[in-house]
């Protein structure tokens, strides 16, 4: 340090559980000047005087505090640290004891940049985790142990995230929130997850950001889309941005769909996550999104050909019209966080807003004609058109509009309780918090479809035919298929709070316990039902040769209805819609291991959920539409089962297995069933005597729920060329068995047919055509002098790669949902809407 006035800083350095961490790196910012903890966590700092310096305590698999020092000449100081353990890196996962013992699954962010799949989205990670089913690859929504997309929390930095309301299909869908290439960590929920998390059903998927330390940024572009962000510190570390860009067209995967036109959606993001650090104790932050979705769509025709072996049938569809929607959504939020020093305590202020306004619009006339073709394959003309069994037309109308406005002032804390020190095997830690949310919504919907076959609409009233007096004749009403019209406006008021204990007791010899209990409750003022559901977790790790751990979890959640919930099939808004709820009973094995050298996990969970005051639904593609009332009761039990490790060294694959089943019963669902006077059931285009006689009422009693998906199994995997580390290769598959559908007459008691199993493989290989140098290695326990990288940016210029990825490697027509046509004798037939054909993707990606 030349000539320079020095003074001297010292003091220990702990984890939350007050336990030494060696290897800590101590330094002052932006300088040279660093040296590292000891075995016992002590260090010493030689640091300039009669200056204010920003000292930085890092280390790989702990997070990192800042601390502004001043001291004069000749002076010494002590500063003890505690430091948190974090919950994912880019080359390493660290669980610590809270994560590990809950129901969390802790998700490597490295390979975010990896699976890419057909949507380029980020929930593509989640589609290979335990307990989640995802059947449609144009779409971002996923559901979990049997529930449904809106039963699913999304937090990205302790922010709510929320669904789009108007969506009707896939192809519609832009950007998910979650900008994967400013994600430092995962963590995901399948079930009897903690009161800390919020009142959801099914699942909760909690994201945190990154806090840059230095200049860093990538670009990538493909045939679908294209991203850039850049991320970066002060010279002091004291503020910190992320900034991210997202780009997305997809016409080139929606022109391998069965309907050809002109397909022109354009989906773009940005987003900005920033913080400052006034002081040791103060740090403010702002979370910021602007998404704008615009999809329009110029039908011209459609052939699809479905049927079995012994009747095949081709329906040709030719279309006039078009579809434009439009989809705006702004959200920000500011944090601010007080970290009093030496206090073990957090607490957060948070006020976040969010708004979207969804337009969608559509005229869209179609005339299909329904052909039956021949499978002799003996014959010449086998494959074509022998007969046409069946025409006739269809006219959609949309003129749906929403402005929904959510506010949100919440404050949340956990402190740390230090035990004495006769009872360092013990450890506490509480969290709290309190949540108002004020929700506006303006919807205005104008919808319907009408229904031609064989020259008449359906459905068909009376005509006049017999009426020779016309004054006699009654009027003539036209009749839609569907018709909805509704103008609704709605303002309510929320409130819910939380308090959460963790207890965790080391037995140091035989075994480790972890009990974490805790309680919500919610208030809502529309339907003015209080809600208190409480939940624990209880985990014992017994000190045997293999680190196995075995934990077991139950508790009310409650779902108060959101606005979609609150809306029938007719738009009306239904204001005594209570909450729905599920109790969980969930038992789970977590097990570490090592096999061929190299680390493994193994999780089991077994769980049953009784579910009542369910609202029945249908699901039309990724479309919800509920019944609005409270009138179905039910049960979902399964077991899932994942593995993850090194199968190739250096790079993690995982593979889940879930065998599920979700029944329910609803009330007052009864039918009657016709017969003729031979005593046989009346079928309408089968019978041909359909003249009732008698009648007989049938309760159907258990039905599958819409996401009755009995088994789901998924891979991830991942490998590379021995002598060429450069070249790599990844695999994604996926098989559920088929969901349940049925005739679009809104009487779900029929859904009990079932779509053909989903089956999808994708495949990418990927080579780094510019290596990025390694940051050089460090000497621990004593001060080191190493050239701090010039502006900031890293050893290295950048890292280049090309990926290839061929998805739906197999080419498998997959079936998201059903268009419904008659023949000329009434007879319905259920036309596969298929998913995307095999497509070719490349894709360059640069980070610096």
């Amino acid at each position: 340090m030349g000539c320079m006035a020095q003074s001297t800083l010292y003091g220990k350095i702990t984890d939350k559980q007050s336990k030494p961490i060696s290897d800590v790196k101590v330094s002052v910012a932006n300088t040279k000047i660093a040296t590292s903890s000891n075995e016992k966590g002590d260090y010493a700092l030689t640091i300039p005087s009669d200056t204010t310096v920003t000292i930085e305590f890092s280390h790989v698999s702990f997070g990192i505090r800042l601390k502004s020092v001043h001291l004069s000449k000749g002076d010494k100081a002590k500063s003890d640290i505690s430091i948190e353990a974090v919950k994912s890196l880019d080359t390493v996962v660290i669980e610590d004891k809270v994560t590990r013992s809950n129901f969390i699954q802790t998700i490597p962010t490295k390979d975010i940049y990896v699976q890419q799949g057909a949507s380029g989205d980020f929930n593509v990670i989640l589609f290979t985790q335990l307990g989640v089913q995802q059947s449609n690859e144009l779409s971002s929504a996923y559901s979990v142990r049997g529930g449904n997309f809106d039963e699913n929390l999304v937090y990205v930095n302790d922010i709510e995230v929320y669904r789009p309301f108007l969506i009707h299909s896939g192809q519609q869908e832009g950007l998910s929130f979650v900008n994967s290439d400013m994600v430092a960590a995962i963590n995901f929920s399948s079930g009897g997850f903690e009161a800390r998390y919020g009142d959801k059903m099914s699942s909760v998927l909690d994201i945190r950001y990154k806090k840059p330390r230095t200049f860093s940024g990538s670009a990538s572009a493909g045939l679908l889309g294209s991203a850039v962000h850049l991320e970066g510190a002060s010279n002091d570390k004291r503020f910190t941005y992320l900034v991210g860009i997202r780009e997305k067209s997809n016409s080139y995967l929606l022109k391998s769909l069965d309907t050809k036109g002109e397909y022109n959606p354009l989906f773009y993001d940005m987003q900005s996550y920033l913080t400052y650090n006034i002081n040791d104790e103060w740090e403010f932050d702002f979370l910021s999104n602007i998404a704008k979705n615009k999809y329009r769509l110029i039908p011209q025709t459609r052939k699809s050909t479905f049927g079995t072996v012994n009747q095949a049938l081709q329906m040709n569809v030719y279309f006039d019209g078009q579809e434009v929607d439009d989809y705006q959504t702004l959200m920000g939020a500011f944090s601010s966080i007080y970290r009093p020093y030496g206090k073990d305590l957090t607490l957060k202020f948070i006020a976040s807003a969010f708004n979207t306004r969804e337009n969608e619009t559509f005229d869209i006339l179609g005339q299909y004609y329904l052909n039956e073709l021949e499978t002799d394959f003996a014959k010449d003309d086998f494959g074509k058109s022998t007969y046409n069994i069946g025409t006739g037309g269809f006219l959609n109308h949309a003129r749906n509009y929403l402005n929904a406005t959510v506010y949100n002032f919440e404050h949340k804390g956990n402190k740390h309780i230090t035990p004495p020190p006769s009872k360092r095997n013990i450890a506490r830690e509480i969290w709290w918090g309190i949540k108002y949310q004020r929700e506006i919504i303006h919807d205005k919907l104008s919808e319907w479809a009408m229904v031609d076959s064989a020259g008449y609409s359906l459905p068909h009233a009376a005509d006049s035919t017999g009426y020779t007096n016309p004054a006699d004749q009654p009027y003539q009403y036209l009749e839609m298929n569907e018709l909805t019209k509704s103008r609704n406006d709605l303002s309510s008021n929320r409130f819910s709070g939380y308090v959460q204990h963790a207890f965790s007791w080391d037995a140091k010899d035989t075994s480790e316990f972890t009990f974490t209990a805790g309680v919500r409750a919610n208030y809502w003022d529309i339907n003015q039902q209080l809600l208190i559901t409480p939940r624990a977790t209880l985990s014992y790790k017994p000190r045997w040769k293999h680190d196995v751990l075995f934990k077991a979890s139950s508790g009310y959640y409650y779902q108060p209805p959101f606005y979609r919930e609150m809306r029938d099939f007719n738009g009306v808004v239904h204001r005594d819609v209570k909450a729905q709820r599920s109790i969980h009973y969930v038992l789970g094995q977590d097990i570490n291991f090592k096999s061929w050298g190299r680390p493994f996990k193994f999780i089991t969970e077994v769980y049953y959920k009784h579910l009542d005051n369910l609202i029945p639904y249908e699901v039309d593609n990724v479309r919800i539409r509920y019944l609005a009332e409270n009138n179905a009761k039910g049960y979902t039990t399964g077991i899932d089962m994942k593995m993850n490790g090194e199968f190739v060294k250096g790079i993690d694959s995982w593979f889940s297995l879930s065998v599920m089943k979700t029944m329910y019963d609803i009330t007052d669902d009864h039918y009657y069933i016709y017969l003729n006077s031979y005593g046989d059931t009346i079928v309408r285009g089968y019978s041909s005597n359909n003249k009732a006689v008698d009648s007989i009422r049938v309760n159907p009693g258990s039905i599958p729920r819409p996401t009755d998906q009995r088994v789901t199994f998924s891979l991830f995997f991942q490998d590379y060329l021995p002598n060429l580390p450069r070249c790599k290769m990844h695999m994604n598959l996926l098989f559920g068995t088929g969901l349940p559908f049925g005739p679009p007459t809104h009487e779900l008691y029929k859904n009990v047919l079932r779509m053909p199993p989903y089956r999808r493989v994708d495949i990418g290989f990927s080579y780094e055509i510019v290596k990025q140098k390694p940051l050089p290695s460090l000497p621990i326990g004593e001060e080191q002098s190493v050239q701090a990288p010039p502006n900031g940016r890293g050893w290295g210029w950048a890292s280049i790669w090309f990926s290839l990825e061929v998805n739906n490697l197999l080419g498998v027509n997959n079936t998201v949902s059903y268009f419904w046509v008659r023949d000329v004798t009434g007879r319905q037939y259920a036309v596969p809407n298929y998913l995307s054909a095999r497509l070719l993707n490349a894709r360059i990606m640069v980070r610096f």
